[in-house]
């Protein structure tokens, strides 16, 4: 029996290699003769550097400039001239000292200053996987990090942060780096907010990164502050940005992306599918198990264990969820795709301590995974429902 593996991270607990690994070693321990590939995924955020290395691309490590301006070691990935960036890595809450938010002065330098390694790496094409950051700068500080410089009306060169751009009266590009003219960049992500606005990079997600109302006014200001520096030195690439789908991803990060780097922004989990090749890798498997922490409606709207889902579907493969804990009744999990779904809460009600023992738990519903996958020696009806193609309206619901 083949059977794959394609999890994405269980938030706050495992990551998706650890997910899959503890799979892994409980379906073994009740099936033999098992043959076993395991590939995590992600949707573009967080996890996306580990489906990358579990893709056969190396992992890099340089120094970066932290979101609070500390330096710190943070990673990418590459394969020949193709490169991975994760900004959660060098920008990201996860790497703030000691998980403190600094809403006004956090930036997205070192993940600049990743693209510039990338690029000495001599990739060309480099996929830019935002989410989790930190800082609401407009991609001002990716950009410092590539070489232009924020000024203020004197000439000097502005601290980072989205705070300071209030004060923003020139960007000087001419010290960016050459290289980008000739790189190729994808944004994966899948916010669709615009960068200014009700809806946009302030507003929506500056609460997240620890902005109070006030705070969240002033990342506002100075967001509009750069936008109108940028459209007068830019003109209508810049201009266009502004409202376009996805450029209030990552604190803004997607807007510069947008309209300095001319990226051409995805939807995370068909980036990640795409460099993890998993379509051809599930043809001729017998199963395939996928999940996430929580199986719900954000879930059928495009993350990760619909992806994998969808692309099984494809390959008439059938396909089993695998999640901490999941708010879908029966019927729609079927109605997604999945032959079976299970939850580490059928073992431990109690959320916290799944989240805590989850290894453990993981292991223990692979083991009943195997014993039922050996005893039913895959029914029909698993098949079939396997087989089922994912609605579109579930997808994006």
């Amino acid at each position: 029996m083949r059977i794959i593996i394609a999890p994405d991270k269980f938030k706050g607990s495992l990551s998706a290699p650890d997910v899959a690994a503890h799979l892994e070693i409980g379906l073994r321990s009740v099936l033999c003769g098992l043959e076993v590939e395991r590939i995590p995924v992600a949707d573009g955020g967080e996890g996306t550097l580990d489906a990358a290395v579990g893709s056969g691309y190396t992992r890099k490590t340089v120094t970066a400039t932290g979101p609070t301006g500390r330096p710190l070691a943070a990673d990418f990935a590459v394969r020949g001239t193709e490169a991975v960036i994760e900004m959660a890595t060098a920008s990201g809450l996860a790497v703030l000292p000691g998980g403190r938010a600094d809403a006004l002065g956090a930036t997205s330098r070192g993940t600049g200053e990743l693209i510039r390694a990338a690029l000495d790496a001599g990739c060309t094409d480099i996929v830019l996987g935002v989410g989790g950051s930190a800082c609401t700068d407009g991609g001002a500080g990716l950009l410092a990090g590539l070489g232009a410089r924020m000024l203020d009306g004197v000439g000097r060169e502005l601290p980072g942060g989205g705070g300071a751009l209030a004060r923003i009266e020139t960007v000087d590009f001419a010290r960016l780096d050459p290289r980008l003219t000739t790189a190729r960049f994808i944004l994966a992500s899948d916010v669709d907010n615009p960068l200014l606005g009700p809806n946009g990079a302030a507003e929506i997600f500056g609460p997240q990164k620890g902005a109070s109302p006030d705070d969240v006014r002033a990342l506002e200001h100075g967001l509009e502050c750069f936008f109108r520096i940028l459209a007068n030195e830019l003109g209508s690439a810049a201009v266009e940005a502004e409202n376009a789908a996805g450029a209030g991803a990552a604190g803004g990060v997607g807007y510069a992306a947008l309209a300095v780097l001319n990226a051409l922004r995805r939807p995370g989990i068909d980036v990640v599918l795409g460099f993890t090749a998993l379509e051809d890798r599930i043809r001729g498997a017998d199963l395939v198990i996928t999940g996430e922490g929580s199986l719900d409606e954000q879930s059928l709207g495009g993350k990760t264990p619909m992806g994998v889902a969808r692309a099984a579907a494809r390959a008439g493969v059938p396909v089993i969820a695998v999640c901490g804990r999941t708010t879908l009744d029966p019927g729609s999990l079927l109605h997604a795709g999945f032959a079976r779904t299970y939850t580490l809460t059928q073992l431990e009600p109690d959320i916290s301590s799944c989240m805590a023992d989850a290894g453990n738990l993981l292991v223990q519903l692979g083991a009943k995974m195997g014993t039922e996958l050996d005893e039913c020696a895959l029914p029909h009806s698993m098949t079939r429902y396997g087989n089922h193609q994912p609605s579109q309206g579930a997808a994006h619901a």
